[in-house]
């Protein structure tokens, strides 16, 4: 869990397949309960059940939801998680000057901060970087590999602590995804003419963005972006909460679309010769000079699209002023590609009023 290279995708996978009995079960209750038997299929699951006997995986047969010649998974919601693993490698060295804390031997504790603050003198006045920071607490590591099993120890002895911020983090985005959609589809149809299509997918691109925007600038549409006052922190969530909003399209909508150059957000298409490509971004985002700058060019010609737009998000007067001197030293400052979101909540006129 805590070796390079080893993240949640992977511990996804890895607890999928050790559950996959208890999922298989739980999905085929639900399913016989509530799915019609048109849309479920008896099927054989390779490696679903662990024989202790002969120390073997054998397959078990399930009655299991059936789509586009596979089958479904359910997961109870108490299982998810949105973010990284409780126990993972960034935190561990992040995190790693509490680490030696823990240690009951003060000789070796000693030893430890002793290591560690000697691979962090440097000659110079100069700051250290996180960096710097980050190579030191791995060389210590390597140098005393028992501080894993501290740090460890340390986190399953806060697991409740897990379970109550990935509780609390489901709920976050049940809420933005189940409740806060839904109005923001509901006024994009009763105020906006978003549901009709331009005549190409740039057209009809620039069409939904202009709406939306309107929908996000003047019509209250921007509170979807917030719980407890605090806006979406993730570009994901941005680009799911987008994606949930464009239906009712002759188009074909792919999102993390890949043509050999790395994945972009959206790639809109009407067949092999009208294309758009649309990138979601936060105003945060550290790389956004550089991706502005290069992106998306290499998206547009691995996938032939004549068209890229680049949506930029922005929640404070701070993050627009960042964009704006971007914009303005790339000189693309107004291009009509380069869309801004003003999503701030202390500029916008009341529910009651919008």
């Amino acid at each position: 869990m805590i070796r390079s290279g080893v993240g949640r995708d992977m511990i996804s996978d890895f607890t999928t397949n050790l559950l996959k009995d208890y999922l298989c079960r739980y999905t085929e209750k639900f399913a016989v309960d509530h799915i019609d038997v048109g849309l479920r299929k008896r099927l054989p699951i390779n490696k679903a059940l662990f024989n202790y006997d002969t120390e073997n995986w054998e397959r078990g047969t399930y009655d299991l939801p059936h789509a586009n010649g596979d089958f479904v998974l359910l997961t109870p919601k108490d299982m998810l998680t949105r973010d990284e693993n409780w126990i993972n490698r960034t935190d561990m060295i992040r995190d790693f000057e509490s680490i030696p804390v823990a240690i009951p031997d003060a000789e070796l504790r000693g030893q430890v901060f002793n290591y560690f603050e000697r691979l962090l003198v440097r000659p110079a006045r100069k700051p250290l970087s996180q960096k710097e920071k980050d190579e030191a607490a791995i060389r210590t590591i390597m140098e005393f590999p028992d501080l894993i099993d501290y740090y460890i120890k340390n986190k399953e002895n806060s697991g409740d602590q897990a379970r109550y911020i990935s509780a609390e983090k489901v709920g976050e985005t049940k809420r933005a995804f189940e409740t806060q959609v839904k109005e923001l589809q509901l006024a994009l149809a009763e105020k906006t003419t978003f549901y009709k299509t331009g005549k190409s997918t740039y057209e009809e691109a620039h069409q939904r963005l202009a709406y939306l925007k309107d929908v996000i600038e003047n019509k209250g549409g921007h509170r979807i972006f917030y719980h407890k006052s605090i806006a979406v922190q993730r570009e994901s969530d941005l680009q799911i909460i987008f994606r949930f909003v464009w239906f009712g399209s002759p188009s074909e909508v792919g999102t993390e679309a890949n043509d050999g150059r790395g994945p972009v957000d959206y790639k809109i298409a009407r067949g092999a010769k009208d294309k758009t490509l649309i990138e979601m971004k936060l105003a945060k985002n550290t790389a956004l000079e550089r991706n502005l700058e290069k992106q998306l060019p290499i998206y547009q010609a691995a996938s032939d699209a004549k068209h890229g737009i680049k949506v930029i998000i922005y929640f404070s007067e701070e993050e627009r002023l960042r964009v704006d001197a971007i914009l303005r030293k790339l000189k693309i400052f107004g291009h009509k590609d380069i869309v801004l979101i003003d999503a701030r909540n202390d500029n916008k006129p009341s529910g009651s009023k919008a």
